[in-house]
């Protein structure tokens, strides 16, 4: 074997060393460039590629992470700033799912898995720390998971139970975030915090709740609704929403008109906050309506007698004979009739009751500023006046979109001025260097190596075209062979040697040469038959020609 070895280095080597000088450039190039990319090949085929396991992890998340994926046994990468693990791509989401598995990673703080493990014998105040540190875990996991933030830690203050209660004496919270980039929280974020930690605490109201961030901004104000403060606060709340709200449609239209940013509104509100209660009667004179009406009627009927009669029973009684007597006294009949009448009349009557609630519209202000026309480039650019009628119509248009009422004393003025637009160019113009900075920079960066890649195959074919060329003869001199050739022996019995006693000697076939012939070029005929009669001289004597490039001495 190490012989074969041996022979076949060799070889290679008489080979290396007959090539020339821009054969053997050549021969080191191909394997130089046939090594490389059997070796690129290798490495990207045994190459691991990682996927994202968990990321924005604090420390202690981290390291807990990290001991999980060593007892794995898991290769994995830890990201820039040790917040972002990452493992080989076929087996993240089978790594999270084990660490969900085994609660990891399960935020900062203890949450209700506290109450996971049977703690027997522990007082109330025991308990009752736990039960808030489970809340305070579990609200700071929730606020987490807002866009905006990165972390969060909630405190809660629980006022004692007691048999009396102290009004003084109510539940507080405070939550203390930290924003992704050191950006301003909105204020929706804000309120959303509030209400949500509110809403998880027991008699705690979102005006108690306190929200700091990283910066130490204070982005809560704890005023109560029914107080001065909290009041105030409502009321400018609702007047800035009102006046953006107002601003931000009449700029969208002129914007359309006129370009981005070629508008600027501005609107100032005067808000009524006084609740009115307006109650009116009217009354309708013609409108006459019998409500009740009442007649009485009284009749009388009195008769009286003047009689001279004595006293006793015959005047008392009446009879039949006595009453037609002649002589007796005058009878006199009295008759009275009296008629009552009552009426009550229902006069017409309008009662009407208005109500004007809070937040009513007392007077808007508005101003408008547009940008002049400009035209031409350069130092040719100048502004061009907008006509009366132009001016006119965008004023309207303004109006409109506001809400301008002339009976309650609205107001609004437009004005065109040319805006100074120099920074806003200035920075356009370096952000357009910029951008084509960039992009021919890429495009030089990703032409590099197909450049260099063209050289080396030109640089290669010229090599290739500047190596003459080796004609192979179709024929042998016929001198070379009537000379004869040395060999190794003193002859056989097919040749016939002249040696000169040291083994050394020249072989001919003067069957078919005679020395008397001149030299010439043996046809394909006649050196097939050669090396089909002899084909060991003929190897020879070919090895010979190629490696000497000339005719031996006879």
């Amino acid at each position: 074997m190490n012989q074969n070895f041996a022979k076949l280095l060799t070889q290679l080597r008489a080979i290396w060393n007959e090539l020339g000088a821009s054969q053997r450039i050549s021969v080191a190039a191909a394997t130089f460039v046939l090594v490389a990319g059997l070796a690129a090949l290798a490495f990207w085929s045994s190459r691991t590629d990682y996927g994202l396991l968990y990321g924005g992890l604090s420390g202690s998340e981290a390291a807990k992470v990290i001991a999980a994926l060593d007892d794995a046994k898991v290769p994995y990468k830890v990201g820039a700033g040790g917040g972002s693990i990452l493992v080989p791509q076929d087996k993240v989401y089978t790594m999270r799912m084990q660490m969900a598995g085994r609660g990891i990673p399960q935020g900062d703080g203890v949450g209700f898995e506290i109450f996971d493990k049977p703690n027997f014998g522990i007082s109330d105040f025991v308990q009752r720390a736990n039960y808030i540190r489970a809340v305070q875990g579990e609200l700071s996991r929730t606020i987490n998971q807002i866009n905006e933030i990165e972390s969060a830690r909630v405190m809660i203050v629980l006022p004692e139970n007691r048999l009396l209660l102290d009004k003084n004496k109510y539940p507080t919270a405070s939550v203390f975030v930290h924003v992704r980039g050191n950006s301003q929280l909105p204020p929706q974020s804000i309120n959303s915090i509030r209400f949500l930690v509110a809403n998880s605490v027991e008699g705690l109201k979102p005006n108690h709740v306190s929200v700091v961030d990283n910066l130490g901004n204070v982005l809560s104000e704890n005023a109560d609704d029914d107080s001065m403060a909290g009041v105030s606060s409502s009321q400018l709340g609702a007047r800035r929403n009102l006046e953006q709200y107002l601003a931000k449609k009449a700029q969208d239209m002129l914007e359309k008109v006129l370009g981005p940013g070629q508008a600027i509104v501005r609107v100032s509100a005067e808000i009524n906050y006084d609740t009115m209660t307006t109650t009116q009667e009217k009354y309708d004179p013609d409108g006459q309506v019998i409500r009740t009406q009442t007649k009485n009627d009284e009749n009388t009927d009195t008769t009286s007698a003047n009689s001279a009669t004595p006293v006793g029973i015959s005047a008392n009684t009446s009879t039949s004979t006595n009453t037609q007597t002649a002589g007796a006294a005058p009878v006199n009949n009295t008759n009275h009739r009296m008629t009552t009448s009552t009426v009550e009349y229902e006069v017409g009557k309008t009662t009407s009751s208005q109500m004007q609630a809070v937040g009513g519209i007392k007077r808007l202000s508005a101003s408008v500023t547009i940008a002049a026309q400009m035209e031409g480039t350069g130092a040719n650019r100048k502004a061009v006046n907008r006509t009366p009628e132009q001016i006119l119509k965008l004023r309207g248009i303004a109006a409109s979109a506001v809400g301008v009422d002339a009976t309650r004393g609205d107001v609004i003025t437009l004005e065109e001025l040319s805006f100074n637009d120099q920074f806003a160019t200035d920075i356009t113009r370096e952000l357009e260097q910029q951008q084509k900075h960039d992009l021919w920079w890429n495009l030089i960066r990703n032409l590099t190596y197909p450049a260099l890649g063209l050289v080396a195959l030109l640089v290669l074919l010229r090599l290739f075209k500047s190596t003459p060329v080796q004609d192979i003869p179709i024929g042998i001199p016929v001198g070379r062979l009537m000379n004869g050739y040395k060999t190794n022996g003193n002859g056989n019995g097919n040749e016939n040697g002249h040696g000169n006693g040291h083994g050394n000697g020249y072989a001919l076939r003067p069957a078919e040469f005679s020395m008397k012939t001149q030299p010439g070029v043996v046809t394909v005929d006649v050196l097939n038959r050669l090396i089909k009669e002899n084909p060991s001289n003929m190897t020879q004597a070919i090895r010979s020609w190629m490696s000497n490039g000339r005719n031996p001495k006879p």
